[in-house]
């Protein structure tokens, strides 16, 4: 093997850390996400709810259809945060790269730490109980010659378990009867256009590749080689300053035709849309107000703004001091206006904790209230 890579899952992993620290949640369906009186979608749910038809992603609406007795609560992203802080202390003990996807899975690089496959075996398992004795939560583990074997193995034996995918011919015999979505980068419209030249399970893909490559290019190549086991992409660590892109949104509860209040907020909610060059928060700002006021007005589910094509040569992360200090600069001291308005409309006390506001379910109780607030308010 010229690679050997771990793929590490947690299991269930929001769910999990709540019921670890609320006993009286185990056994139960647990869905985290949007309540059911509210817009939006399951972030992740217990395997007691699953077995309802519960999914991530699922509109919650459905999933209240599917599970109306299950336990339904918000996330709570920092206390993930600081758990998938913890955990990834625990797996860089074993790697020489790391690469995260997103709070509760990663690619280990164990090529040069573990240098056998009989060693990383050992690191896998110690992986495994690690988390479980140090966090009390429960992870799946792959252990693999490739990223997408890795990803394919820890899938294979969930919840908290252990498989090996060795080989190239291991993974196309373990696939080859399975549909072609299973197959890292083929989505619904990809597996659509194959179905309609009748290939529908992987192992059908390498006979007529010249077909699929003729179909669908420079995609159609790349999925001929991962049926094949074929996939030589190294674990690459994610850095903040390697970004391209940065983007925000949010979805409201009621749709939103103050334009007013959408301004005031813009910090936090957002929606992707280009901007011109920028290196200050206040730029970006007053750039996503002035399109803003461009658009028809009419009730919003959804706003935000994205920032694209950003350059590693002037990095500079845009957070809400930065946003204060730009703003306090300015002759106006168009920051102090607008937290003037915003305390006398809303009644509240920004003094001591701005920053506070903009973290996770704090920043959607505060913009729900202060939406809430605005509608019962004398016009």
């Amino acid at each position: 093997m010229t690679q050997i890579i771990i793929h590490v899952d947690m299991d269930a992993f929001y769910a999990s850390v709540e019921v670890r620290d609320n006993p009286s949640l185990a056994g139960k369906p647990l869905i985290i996400g949007s309540l059911p009186t509210e817009r939006g979608v399951v972030a992740t749910c217990s395997y007691e709810a699953r077995k309802f038809g519960v999914h991530s992603a699922m509109n919650i609406k459905e999933a209240y259809r599917l599970c109306p007795n299950g336990v339904y609560m918000h996330p709570n992203f920092e206390k993930y945060r600081a758990e998938s802080e913890k955990l990834h202390r625990i797996w860089n003990d074993y790697a020489s790269a790391s690469e995260y996807i997103a709070l509760d899975e990663a690619y280990l690089d164990v090529t040069g730490t573990a240098g056998s496959v009989a060693k990383a075996r050992v690191f896998a398992q110690e992986i495994k109980r690690r988390v479980r004795e140090e966090q009390h939560l429960s992870c799946s583990v792959g252990l693999a010659y490739s990223k997408t074997a890795a990803k394919t193995a820890s899938e294979e034996k969930k919840p908290d378990g252990y498989f090996e995918i060795l080989t190239p011919e291991d993974f196309s015999h373990l696939m080859a009867e399975r549909e072609v979505r299973a197959i890292y980068t083929v989505g619904e419209r990809t597996a659509e256009k194959l179905n309609q030249i009748g290939i529908f399970k992987i192992g059908e893909i390498q006979p007529r590749k010249e077909d699929v490559i003729r179909l669908l290019g420079k995609q159609g190549k790349m999925i001929v080689d991962l049926a094949a086991g074929i996939d030589e992409r190294k674990v690459v660590p994610y850095r903040p300053e390697d970004a391209k892109s940065i983007s925000r949104e949010m979805t409201f509860q009621e749709d939103v035709s103050d334009y007013e209040f959408l301004k005031h907020d813009m910090k936090s909610i957002t929606r992707s849309r280009i901007l011109p060059y920028v290196d200050d928060a206040v730029t970006i700002y007053r750039e996503a107000v002035r399109l803003l006021n461009q658009v028809q007005h009419r009730p919003v589910r959804l706003v935000g703004v994205g920032i694209y094509n950003l350059s590693k040569e002037v990095y500079q992360q845009l957070v809400l001091e930065g946003f204060r200090e730009e703003f306090s600069s300015s002759p106006r001291d168009e920051l102090h206006k607008e937290l003037l308005k915003l305390r006398e409309i809303y009644h509240l006390d920004y003094s001591g904790h701005l920053d506070e506001i903009y973290k996770g379910e704090t920043l959607y109780r505060t913009v729900e209230y202060m939406r809430k607030k605005k509608k019962r308010s004398p016009q």
